[in-house]
């Protein structure tokens, strides 16, 4: 079990009390009507900021759709522990520190929904969010046998692992919410989670507030689900991830045999997965991690002949059942751990062959030597783009650099016109331009391709820059300068 710090010893005074079933009711209820009403203003009033534009790749809804999904939640939840506090008597003082840290972290993603901040510059406020709530003593400090009496004192290892802990779980939501639905879905099924765990464990104000989270997300999804008229965004994404992961906090005070984040964490089991997924499938190819991509487990599913709503229930079927299968530990005081994490181990190995990251077991070192392959064949094409790049600034005219440019595409196995065993791919420039490349139809798959041709967007973007065009889909033949004749040369 993984406990926290006493309550009494940074949140001021606090009286439990017991909260009726109409209460509960009214929380929830409460919640979701204002956050529903809420995303119907945004839609109705919206305008044009903080819009999510589609571009035809891993953005396919059919007009800009509006990520501030994360506002009205943010609203419904604050209204609701605000009348739980000075009408419903559960002590709001406790949680002064945990809804300063909430506002702050939704406020990061909620600017980065307006104008892109930067993976970098959010990591900071991530960072910086949860070392203020660490500093208020909300922390991690002991961790306790899951299967009798002792505990461990972390000692200054509670510091880093309540940084993880509280740093991860937002970037895990934020990760998965790539799909209509997915990531409110799961954070109303997580919130009811907690819910349970402060019934259990005794703790009404627990209860509360994750009965108003749970209740805002209703209200949300019901703008969310395919298609989505409204997106959670940054903002929102940061909030549930949060959230969760710092009420997971309070839920461990009162010393329970199994911890509620051992619970949060098997509830997190698909996105966890899922994080796990992109984490291994990037590294092997070579990008970063933070490069989005359209292989998440959503994705597979569709590619396997899902619908939306197909496969959105069959995630939330899952994450429902991992949700009991991680309460089941808290009920049976941690002996069906054992049980648990078998279930877990073959869950992972089963999900990696029906979705195709793993085609084979039995050729699964044939399968690595391909991915391999590719992974050297980008590398070409990424140190070629940045050569690419340079030229741009050695070439006095656009027309010397398109010389340049299109036997670079030679090179590379590319062209800008259409043949017979060719197909199109369309970059999108920052001005709403497309420049059209044409690659070989092959066995690649389409989204390689697209990781391939993505290193020559800044290259385009540095013409525009320089000389306000992109290079002509046809240029004269004769190179324009002697370094052009010994590069065709």
């Amino acid at each position: 079990m993984i406990d926290s710090a006493p309550p009494n010893t940074y949140m001021g005074p606090w009286v439990p009390r017991s909260v009726s079933w109409v209460e509960m009711a009214c929380y929830f209820g409460g919640a979701m009507l204002v956050a529903a009403l809420g995303a119907w203003w945004i839609l109705k009033r919206g305008g044009t900021i903080g819009l999510d534009e589609p571009d035809t790749r891993r953005k396919l809804h059919d007009k800009a759709v509006s990520r501030l999904g994360g506002a009205p939640i943010f609203v419904a939840v604050g209204l609701a522990s605000l009348v739980a506090g000075y009408i419903g008597g559960l002590g709001w003082t406790r949680w002064l520190p945990v809804a300063l840290c909430n506002a702050l972290i939704f406020s990061v993603g909620f600017v980065d929904d307006l104008k892109p901040l930067g993976a970098k510059v959010k990591l900071v406020g991530q960072i910086g969010t949860a070392l203020i709530l660490y500093a208020l003593g909300v922390s991690i400090d002991t961790l306790s046998n899951p299967f009798g009496e002792g505990s461990l004192a972390l000692g200054w290892w509670s510091l880093p692992l309540t940084l993880i802990w509280l740093v991860s779980i937002p970037n895990i939501v934020n990760l998965i919410d790539g799909m209509d639905g997915l990531a409110g879905g799961f954070g109303l099924f997580l919130c009811l989670t907690l819910a349970f765990l402060g019934f259990y464990s005794g703790q009404p104000d627990v209860l509360v507030v994750s009965l108003a989270m749970a209740g805002a997300l209703a209200g949300f999804l019901i703008f969310n689900l395919p298609p989505a008229r409204i997106f959670l965004g940054d903002g929102g994404a940061y909030l549930i991830g949060f959230f969760v992961a710092s009420v997971s906090l309070f839920t461990s005070n009162k010393g329970s045999v199994i911890g509620a984040l051992l619970v949060i964490i098997i509830a997190l089991g698909v996105p966890i997965l899922d994080t796990l997924f992109a984490i291994v499938r990037r590294g092997i190819r070579g990008v970063s991690i933070f490069n989005a991509d359209a292989e998440h487990i959503h994705h597979r599913l569709i590619l396997l002949g899902y619908s939306k709503s197909q496969a959105l229930g069959a995630m939330y079927a899952v994450c429902l059942v991992l949700s009991l299968v991680g309460l089941s530990i808290l009920m049976t005081k941690g002996i069906a751990l054992p049980v648990v994490g078998a279930f877990l181990f073959l869950l992972a190995l089963g999900a990696a062959r029906y979705l195709g990251y793993v085609r084979s077991w039995s050729n699964f070192r044939a399968q690595f030597n391909e991915v391999m392959e590719r992974r050297r064949k980008r590398e070409f094409f990424a140190a070629y783009g940045r050569v690419l790049d340079f030229e741009v600034e050695r070439c006095e005219n656009l027309e010397s650099f398109a010389q340049l440019f299109h036997h670079g595409l030679e090179r590379m196995g590319l062209g800008v016109e259409a043949h017979a065993n060719s197909n199109p791919e369309s970059l999108r420039l920052s001005k709403g331009s497309n420049y059209t490349i044409f690659h070989p139809n092959d066995d690649t798959e389409p989204g390689e391709w697209r990781l391939r041709l993505d290193v020559l967007v800044p290259v385009l973007e540095r013409c525009v820059e320089k000389w306000g065009n992109v290079p002509p889909l046809v240029v004269q033949d004769k190179p324009s300068s002697p370094a052009e004749s010994a590069i065709k040369a």
